[in-house]
Formats: C-alpha cells, sequence, structure tokens
C-alpha cells in the first residue's frame, strides 16, 4: 500500500498555516454579510432582526463570544436593523470583543432572562429586555410594529407581545441571508478547509491498530486549535461494527487491523467557517477486504455521480428524483440527505432523498454545498461514510475539499 502513503502525504505539503488573509479581504467579507442581512430583511418587509444564535451573530457582525456557552445561555444578541444601526448586547463586561472589528455598532448591557442568570427575576428581567427592544424599533422604525428573532425562548415572546410587537421566525431570513457565498467569503472559508484537511492528514499518518477512536480523534482538534480553528460540531468517527449504522460518536473502542475507520468532521476552522468532509480507511491502511471495496465502490459511486448532477436552475426535487438510485439493500442505512448547504456551519438548504418527500427549491450559482454518502448493508457488519464539500458555479460543481479518496479500492 506504499502508492497510497505517497498519496496522501503530498496532500500535507498543500496547506500553509492560514493564519492571516490578503489585506483587506476580511473586511470585504464583513461588509458583504451584513449586507446579504439587509438585503434580505428588506426582501421580507421586516425591519429589523433580533440575533441570539452566536453563529447567526457571527455571520453578521464577525464578533465572537464563548460561541458553545452562548448558544446554550442566551447572554448576548444583536439587533440589525433593514435600514438603520446595528445593536449589539453584549455579556458581562466583554465589550472588548468588539474591539478591531470594523462593524459600526451601538454596544450596550445584554439583559440575561435566562433562569440561570436571572432565577425567579426571570419574567422581570424579560420585561425589561422586551421594553428596550421595542422602545429601539419605536426609534428606528416608528411605523413598524413587528421584529424577526432567530431563537426566542417563551418568555420573551410574551413579554414583546405585551408591548404590541409582533415576533417573525428569522431563521429562514438567516438562512436565506447566508445562502450565496461571495468570491472572499469562498477565499475564507478555503482557509478553514486547508486546516481542516491538515487535521485529517494528521489522522491518517498516525492511524495504527491499537488506538481508541478517541486518541485518533483528538489528532483533528489538536490540529485546528492549534492553526487558529474555533471548534468542531460532532464527534462522528467510529470503527469496526460501529461503522454500521452510521451517527455513532467516537468511544473508547481500539480500533483493530485491517477493519474500517469513517469519519465527518464538522470542523469550524480559522474565521469560523466549516469544514464538513467524511473519508473512509482501513485500520493501519492495509489492503481492504472484498466487501469492503464493494461498499466504498458504491459510496464513491453515488457521491461523484450526485456532485456532477446539480446544476443551477436544477430544483432539489429534481435533483432527488434523477440522483444516484440506492439499491434497496442500502436503503434504510442511508444518509439523512442527499447534499446540503455549508457555510459557518451546516445550512440551508438540506436535500432529502426522493422517497423521504423534502421541500423544493432551486440551486443558484455561489451556493457551497456538502454532497453526502452512506453506504452499509441493512444488518452489515460495516459502513463507508463519504462526503464532499464544493462550490457550485455556472458550470457545476467545483471540489473545495481536496483530500484523496482511496481510488486504489475501486
Amino acid at each position: 500500500m506504499s502508492g497510497i502513503s505517497t498519496l496522501h502525504a503530498a496532500t500535507s505539503e498543500t496547506a500553509d498555516n492560514n493564519a492571516s488573509l490578503p489585506s483587506g479581504l476580511l473586511d470585504r467579507v464583513r461588509h458583504y454579510r451584513l449586507e446579504r442581512v439587509r438585503r434580505q430583511l428588506r426582501k421580507s418587509r421586516v425591519p429589523a432582526i433580533v440575533l441570539y444564535d452566536p453563529v447567526n451573530i457571527r455571520y453578521a457582525t464577525d464578533t465572537s463570544n464563548m460561541q458553545i456557552w452562548t448558544g446554550r445561555n442566551p447572554t448576548r444578541y444583536v439587533m440589525v436593523f433593514a435600514d438603520g444601526p446595528v445593536i449589539g448586547f453584549e455579556f458581562h463586561n466583554c465589550e472588548h470583543v468588539w474591539d478591531n472589528v470594523p462593524v459600526e455598532a451601538e454596544l450596550r448591557s445584554a439583559v440575561c432572562w435566562n433562569y440561570f442568570n436571572a432565577g425567579p427575576e426571570a419574567a422581570a428581567n424579560a420585561r425589561q429586555w422586551a421594553r428596550e427592544i421595542a422602545d429601539l424599533l419605536r426609534q428606528h422604525a416608528p411605523s413598524e410594529q413587528h421584529i424577526a428573532v432567530d431563537r426566542l425562548d417563551p418568555e420573551g415572546l410574551h413579554a414583546l407581545r405585551e408591548e404590541g410587537i409582533n415576533v417573525i421566525d428569522g431563521q429562514a431570513i438567516m438562512e436565506i441571508a447566508r445562502t450565496i457565498k461571495s468570491d472572499d467569503e469562498r477565499v475564507v472559508m478555503q482557509a478553514a478547509i486547508d486546516v481542516c484537511e491538515r487535521g485529517i492528514q494528521r489522522m491518517y499518518d498516525v492511524l495504527q491498530p491499537g488506538m481508541t477512536e478517541q486518541e485518533l480523534w483528538a489528532h483533528l482538534h489538536f490540529e485546528n486549535i492549534r492553526l487558529g480553528g474555533e471548534w468542531i460540531e460532532t464527534r462522528l468517527l467510529a470503527s469496526g461494527s460501529r461503522t454500521n449504522p452510521w451517527m455513532q460518536e467516537c468511544s473508547p473502542r481500539v480500533m483493530h487491523k485491517g477493519e474500517l475507520i469513517a469519519f465527518d468532521t464538522d470542523l469550524v476552522g480559522p474565521f469560523g467557517y466549516c469544514a464538513d468532509i467524511s473519508r473512509t480507511w482501513t485500520v493501519g491502511h492495509v489492503r481492504p477486504t472484498d466487501d469492503q471495496r464493494r461498499l466504498y465502490a458504491a459510496a464513491y459511486e453515488q457521491l461523484h455521480t450526485n456532485m456532477a448532477l446539480i446544476q443551477p436552475g436544477m430544483t432539489f426535487n429534481e435533483f432527488a428524483e434523477r440522483s444516484w438510485t440506492m439499491p434497496d439493500k442500502f436503503f434504510k442505512n442511508r444518509y439523512s440527505c442527499l447534499a446540503h448547504g455549508i457555510g459557518m456551519v451546516d445550512e440551508y438548504p438540506s436535500i432529502s432523498y426522493f422517497q423521504d418527500h423534502g421541500y423544493d427549491g432551486t440551486f443558484e450559482a455561489g451556493m457551497t454545498l456538502c454532497i453526502e454518502s452512506y453506504i452499509g448493508d441493512e444488518g452489515g457488519n460495516e459502513g463507508v461514510k463519504l462526503e464532499q464539500q464544493v462550490h457550485l458555479t455556472e458550470h457545476g460543481c467545483t471540489p473545495l475539499s481536496t483530500f484523496p479518496f482511496e481510488t486504489g479500492w475501486l
């Protein structure tokens, strides 16, 4: 298998430390993203949106503060007006996270009304929060009585209604805003992918029998953090019989020579962008069995058939209907979608198998997508997970992730 080792070793030379970007590029990305939000607000005829999701806040303002913690604890939020200011409500003594971010914003202290922070005063704090939001809406959009929010607990919804403010679900507004990537934005995304592929290469190099799944997974985290990345959304790495069915997170299981090991990175790298890549290997990089090759060949065919099929202007349902026909023996264990959008994390759209009757929409040039495949026999011992991150151009899908597949197995 020395040929495969050489092929993979070459990949590590292509990824440089992406701690910096060309001058002015990140500022252009910030401006583009904020204008995408405002344009979508105008299109939706909504005067303003309150953002709690830390990924949406990052998209609109490029500020970040303890994203995983604030994702569970709603302690910072941002109000963006379609034709007006950006107002940041920051967690206790954290206004400094806005330093060096060239987004013109008024900064205020957040009013925290989740039970952890407010305890029995949660309802009173929610009313205080709602009064402030309502006052800002009357100040900057005096003829309006509705606002979008991307995430809101029931106490806050009730408090805004008491202020005479109607609440619109802001998730669709933000998902659509994030759909189309600028050329500059893809440069930033590529920085995250390059870091991720360094982590994958490290995993490939150290993989040997006797390691635990968790030990191997730690190498991806190490490279991500070392090179300026941020966090990883899941722990999807499995080996041997744990590869079938899929969606089993890494464990203390010791990996054995010759069995399959598969993973899905879900990595949020430098500048907050996601690299979502899946590969499958054998432990020890030994020759696969005929059955392992059969599974891999089917996954490779599904992935590349579907990747070649997508074109701008094609509807999601048309793609699903025309996509690679999965044999019945694999269908029960199929992946949850054929493809999905990708940006700072998984994004709209999520495209279902035709049989699953998913929602419709249209592919557009400028989208970045992940094409998915999982192949495992119903009741089988092992399975193969593959995923490729791509940019949809006027001419079809262009791969963004370049880490090689095991083409020698085909």
